[in-house]
């Protein structure tokens, strides 16, 4: 293809250089050549100048307002993010702070509650154990006077065996009396005395 090219321009470019005078005809001056060049550049300027060059400037105006105000508009839309990245930066550290004095809260509130928690069954403790020893005293009081009951009456029953007579009351009385004295009951109500 490019040696069919070769051929078709080879005759014009022999012909363009061989002139009358021996010179290129793009290097000759020509005067009429060049005055209508030169109208027909005037006229292109002119007409250029008068019709697109009010429009392609008024293009490229609004294009670079277009532009100005697109980077404007970045620039605040940038800021603004930057404002609202800050912002949301403060409120984050304001709800960990929050969320820390909830957690501290807690965590007193938490051991305030087990310290009551502690005091209050430390202190049931202590009125269970009461009322245990109150207990046991009303039932070892219970048992001794029991005990009595059944020592006056084997002491009655066993006199009674002894002398093959029935005592009288005063003499019942005298005998368990005498009997219970005789008889220490301090070892079975706890008191140890020394």
């Amino acid at each position: 293809m490019f040696a069919a090219i070769d051929n078709i321009a080879a005759p014009l470019v022999t012909a363009a250089t061989e002139s009358d005078d021996g010179l290129n005809p793009l290097v000759r001056v020509v005067p009429g050549l060049m005055i209508w060049t030169l109208l027909a550049f005037l006229v292109a300027l002119f007409v250029l100048r008068k019709y697109a060059w009010p429009q392609i400037t008024r293009v490229l105006d609004q294009r670079q307002t277009q532009i100005e105000d697109s980077i404007d508009a970045a620039e605040r839309t940038r800021q603004e993010a930057d404002q609202l990245l800050a912002e949301y930066r403060e409120r984050l550290a304001e709800a960990r702070s929050q969320a820390d004095e909830i957690v501290a809260k807690a965590e007193r509130a938490g051991e305030v509650a087990e310290r009551e928690a502690l005091d209050a069954a430390k202190d049931k403790r202590e009125d269970m154990l009461e009322q245990t020893k109150r207990d046991i005293q009303a039932e070892t009081q219970r048992a001794i006077q029991e005990i009595r009951r059944e020592v006056a009456d084997l002491t009655v029953q066993a006199t009674e065996k002894v002398t093959k007579k029935t005592l009288s009351p005063d003499d019942q009385k005298r005998l368990v009396e005498e009997a219970l004295s005789e008889l220490d009951f301090t070892q079975l109500s706890g008191d140890r005395r020394n």
